[in-house]
């Protein structure tokens, strides 16, 4: 059986790591490479690192910080923010990185997907999506909406529509970002992380709303994804408490969901 897969997620501007509530009032939280070192030594499975203004700053993404985070990270690494073009993803590969998320980007030129799973691998291109739930419509017959630009446009485009095109494209995994759920700590949002995961034979990442062990075995249990995201988890101010990534994995291991070892 599969084992699945536990990830930090870094919100990054200007070296530093940013924690959200739905995708706003954004504070500090520490140093990119600090943290990252004290998840790495944690036991966490992968590291994704979201420059979070550089498409809507319509910028390149911050490549130094990139650099720094993986020369001190050995797990699989994922970056994204700010990718317009096949030599934005080499720059990021070349930096360390194994793998490049593209969202906005992707929504505005989806061949971006196709490009870059030609010239490097359908495993080395995360499909990011940012949606949130919205009235049922014709056009947006899932009830979740694709929104970019760190939330701050929406496209009409219906969620599940999208990961199937994406997939098509050659996206070989889905980040399903729930803007409704981010920062909130009240669990998964389990609907359309299991609609996504059942529509897609590719893996899917469930992100937003973890706040507690059992949000991670819900996810698990209820819905086809892959892996989870567990940032404020590890270390959210807004939290009353954080967990250790071996205390999430017992939790885990506890309920029966096949899980990394922890090494001693």
């Amino acid at each position: 059986m599969l084992t699945k897969r536990l990830i930090a997620c870094f919100d990054i501007k200007d070296g530093m790591i940013t924690k959200a509530q739905k995708f706003k009032d954004n504070i500090v939280v520490g140093s990119a490479v600090e943290i990252a070192c004290r998840v790495y030594q944690d036991q966490i499975d992968e590291i994704i690192f979201y420059d979070i203004t550089a498409s809507s700053d319509k910028r390149k993404i911050d490549i130094r910080t990139v650099k720094d985070v993986a020369e001190h990270v050995f797990v699989p690494f994922t970056v994204g923010g700010g990718i317009k073009d096949l030599n934005d993803m080499y720059e990021v590969l070349k930096a360390g990185a194994e793998k490049i998320s593209v969202d906005s980007m992707a929504v505005r030129n989806p061949g971006i997907i196709r490009e870059g799973a030609r010239a490097f691998g359908s495993q080395c291109v995360v499909l990011s999506m940012q949606v949130k739930k919205v009235e049922k419509t014709q056009k947006i017959p899932s009830g979740y909406e694709i929104a970019i630009d760190g939330a701050r446009v929406f496209t009409g485009m219906d969620a599940v529509e999208w990961a199937k095109r994406g997939e098509n494209l050659g996206a070989g995994e889905i980040c399903v970002n729930s803007i409704d759920r981010d920062g909130t700590h009240s669990g998964y949002d389990i609907e359309i992380t299991s609609l996504i995961a059942d529509a897609v034979n590719i893996p899917v990442i469930a992100s937003g709303g973890a706040g507690m062990p059992e949000h991670v075995v819900e996810v698990f249990e209820k819905t086809g994804a892959s892996a989870a995201i567990i940032s404020s988890m590890l270390y959210s101010p807004r939290l009353s408490r954080n967990y250790s990534v071996r205390e999430i994995k017992q939790e885990l291991t506890a309920c029966g969901v096949p899980v990394r070892p922890w090494v001693e």
